[in-house]
Formats: C-alpha cells, sequence, structure tokens
C-alpha cells in the first residue's frame, strides 16, 4: 500500500475529524485573545525586542516577557528566558530550587519522563538530588491511569516538600493529565500540609486546553520554549511560572543566591520570543490537528492510538503503538523524508544521553530539537510506541503523517 493508497484513508479521517477540529479551533482563538489583552496590558512594543549585555540590568525585554508569561498563567511572577537549555534544565531548575537537603520529592504520576532520572539521581547520577540528600517516591497511576490520591495522601510524609505531577504521557501509554482533573489533587494535598509546593511538568501541555495546572493553585508550572509556548519560533529558552514564593526560590538557582532574576542579558533580538508566544496558540492548534489525523488513520488501519482521535486531549503528543522495531523505524523515516530540513537523512535508533533504551528520533525541524515543529521519536522496547508531536502547519503535518504511514506499509507482512 503506498501513498496513493492512503490517501482515500486520509480523506475519510479528516471527513470524521471536522468537529474535533473546530473544537481545537476555538481553544486557538481563546487563548489568542488572552495572549493579545496581555500584550496591551504590558504596552509590548519595538523596544522590547532590543539586545543587551553584560549582567543585563533592568533588561526591559527580559523583564516584560517574563510579565507576560506570568499575565498569561494568572501568576503573582515567571522566569521565562533564553539561558533555560531544555525543558529537563528548566525542570531542574524548578526542583533545586523548591527542595533543600532531607526534604522528599513526591512524584505522583508514575515514572517521570527518561531524562528527569538523571536530575532525581534514580541511577546514582553526580549532581543529582539524590546526592544533594533529596529523596524521592514515585506513586503509580491507578488502574484508569489516574492519579490514586488516596496512595498520594498516604505516602506524604512531614518530610514532604515537592508534589510533582507530570502532565504529558511522555514515553508512556497512560492518558496525560487535564488541568481541570489536578485541581482536586492540589486542594487535597494542599489540606494536608498547606507548605507544600505542587509543580507541574507543563511540556507539551500549553495551550492545548482552555485552562493551566494554575489557573487551580498549582505553585509551580515550568516547560520549554522550544516545544508549545515558542510557537515553533523561539530559537531555545524554558519557562517557569508561578507563586511569588516559589519563583523567589527558584530564582536564585537559576543564577545566584542574592541576584536572582535581575541579571541575564542576550545580544540577539528577544523578537523570535515575543512573536513566537503571539504564535503559540495558533502553532499548538496545527500540532493538535496533525496528532488527531495520524491517530484516526492508525484506527481505520487497525492500530491502537493514545489518545484515540475524538479523546479530550491535555497535551500535543500522539502515541501510535506499531507493534514492532521495524515499524518503528519506518514510521520515524516517514516523518523525516516529509520534513523540511534533513529530509535526505534516515534516522535510526541509538544510545541517546538521558535515556536509558535506544531511541529513534525524527526531527527535521528548523530550532534543533523543537518537537513543536514536527517530530517522532520513540524508545526501543515494548510494546514498540512511536510519540509523535507537532506542526507548524497542518498541510505539513497531514504530508508527513500520509508519508510515515505509506512508509510502513512498505514493509512485507506489516
Amino acid at each position: 500500500m503506498r501513498t496513493q493508497q492512503i490517501d482515500p484513508l486520509i480523506n475519510q479521517a479528516e471527513s470524521e475529524l471536522a468537529a474535533v477540529f473546530a473544537g481545537f479551533e476555538q481553544t486557538e482563538a481563546l487563548w489568542t485573545d488572552r495572549v493579545l489583552d496581555a500584550f496591551a496590558r504590558h504596552q509590548v512594543a519595538a523596544r522590547h525586542f532590543t539586545p543587551t549585555t553584560g549582567y543585563g540590568y533592568d533588561d526591559i525585554a527580559r523583564d516584560t516577557l517574563e510579565a507576560l508569561c506570568a499575565d498569561i498563567f494568572r501568576t503573582e511572577a515567571a522566569i521565562c528566558r533564553p539561558h533555560l537549555a531544555s525543558g529537563t534544565h528548566t525542570l531542574a531548575v524548578g526542583l533545586f530550587g523548591l527542595l533543600l537537603p532531607g526534604d522528599e520529592l513526591l512524584v505522583v504520576t508514575g515514572s517521570p519522563y527518561d531524562t528527569l532520572e538523571g536530575v532525581i539521581g534514580l541511577h546514582n547520577e553526580p549532581g543529582s538530588l539524590r546526592e544533594l540528600g533529596v529523596t524521592t517516591r514515585i506513586v503509580d497511576l491507578d488502574e484508569a491511569g489516574a492519579v490514586d490520591l488516596p496512595a498520594v495522601l498516604s505516602a506524604m510524609t512531614e518530610r514532604t516538600k515537592v508534589v510533582f505531577l507530570q502532565r504529558s504521557r511522555g514515553y508512556a501509554l497512560r492518558p496525560s493529565i487535564l488541568p481541570r482533573d489536578m485541581e482536586i489533587i492540589i486542594k487535597t494535598v494542599k489540606q494536608k500540609n498547606p507548605d507544600v509546593f505542587v509543580m507541574v511538568d507543563n511540556c507539551y501541555g500549553a495551550f492545548v486546553t482552555e485552562d493551566e495546572p494554575t489557573f487551580y493553585g498549582a505553585d509551580l508550572v515550568a516547560g520549554s520554549l522550544i516545544k508549545n509556548l515558542g510557537g515553533g519560533i523561539a530559537p531555545t529558552g524554558g519557562y517557569l511560572a508561578g507563586s511569588a514564593r516559589a519563583i523567589g526560590l527558584v530564582e536564585n538557582r537559576l543564577t545566584a543566591p542574592g541576584i536572582g532574576r535581575e541579571v541575564g542579558s542576550y545580544e540577539a533580538s528577544y523578537r523570535p520570543f515575543y512573536q513566537g508566544l503571539f504564535m503559540a496558540p495558533h502553532t499548538v492548534c496545527q500540532a493538535l490537528k496533525t496528532a488527531a489525523l495520524a491517530a484516526r488513520v492508525a484506527e481505520l488501519l487497525g492500530m491502537e492510538a493514545k489518545p484515540g482521535a475524538f479523546e479530550v486531549r491535555s497535551d500535543i503528543i500522539q502515541a501510535l503503538v506499531m507493534g514492532t522495531p521495524a515499524k518503528v523505524v519506518s514510521y520515524c523515516q516517514g516523518i523525516q523524508a516529509a520534513s523540511p530540513i534533513d529530509s535526505f537523512a534516515s534516522p535510526e535508533p541509538w544510545d541517546m544521553p538521558g535515556y536509558t533504551d535506544q531511541v529513534i528520533m525524527a526531527a527535521g525541524a528548523f530550532v534543533q530539537g523543537a518537537s513543536i515543529e514536527l517530530s517522532c521519536d520513540a524508545p526501543m522496547r515494548p510494546p514498540f510506541a512511536v510519540y509523535q508531536q507537532g506542526a507548524l502547519t497542518y498541510a505539513s503535518g497531514k504530508r508527513a503523517v500520509r508519508a510515515a504511514f505509506a512508509k510502513i506499509m512498505e514493509i512485507p507482512d506489516a
């Protein structure tokens, strides 16, 4: 079955998804209004694109960008800047800011994303929270894939300082956690210990739903700017938004105690960060349409998709269970071949730093590693599922989905 034989399934899927796409567009319109209202409140102007050097004292571009981030997440403060190298780095800065020796981190959404294992110190990595004297306990999700609240309350002790939720599914087939479903978790945890911090890994989740975890009292959310919030334009960076108490602790790990957010220059223009934030609601909408299309085509071919094409989403990640290593590799190669950058490359599994299994990654992006642009990756372990994210435009995303499914259909007995 080649590309022309996939086209009828693509057309059928698009027709069936009309109402789903309309819902994504409604969320896009809501967040576009919120972002533009925030730009107006903070009087964003051309002067905010001016580069700075040295210490960056009184950097109006940096400070206004962070004020915008806090405004959008309805928080007291935020850190939003290019100095955060990745989502994992951003999460690490947040955790090292909130936790001290003797404290306990309670992860309540099951095993965290692979790259966070090194931060926690699950394998005795040097420089980890474990080496610092911070213990970590993990509470598994219940049979339905939801946070097991009774188990969480039972696991909390007087040493529990941070309750950590991962919004996205990461490399797992469990459902992503909706912000509105975090409300009862946050309230219940706070009732037991008002001083505990609730931190949310918001990578892949911003602008997917009409709400954010901070709307329900999360003390801190963190994510990467080369994912949702950067709109496919930000060249690097990360964000943390939350209470003044939480950000006040975290900023001292961002730079140094006593200095915090007051320094940090950027000689390149801040324009891509502002423009990326403006574009983010639309870009996320394009990514969601592409994800739903991939899910429906997979279902029409008799494959398992998580989430299903018509299910409510809380992140941009689309898991497709391939079942065999060969199909995983072929699907990722199909995505790569339809990418604007490095389309001639053919990805293969490799020992990627920070991962316990070999990983294959398709990412023909303008910004290296920017999964919001369209990427597809997978750890080479059962059940051999690929995890697709992003698409700057739905048209390019559809082209890639078509190419990827056509590629796996070329496998004998596929």
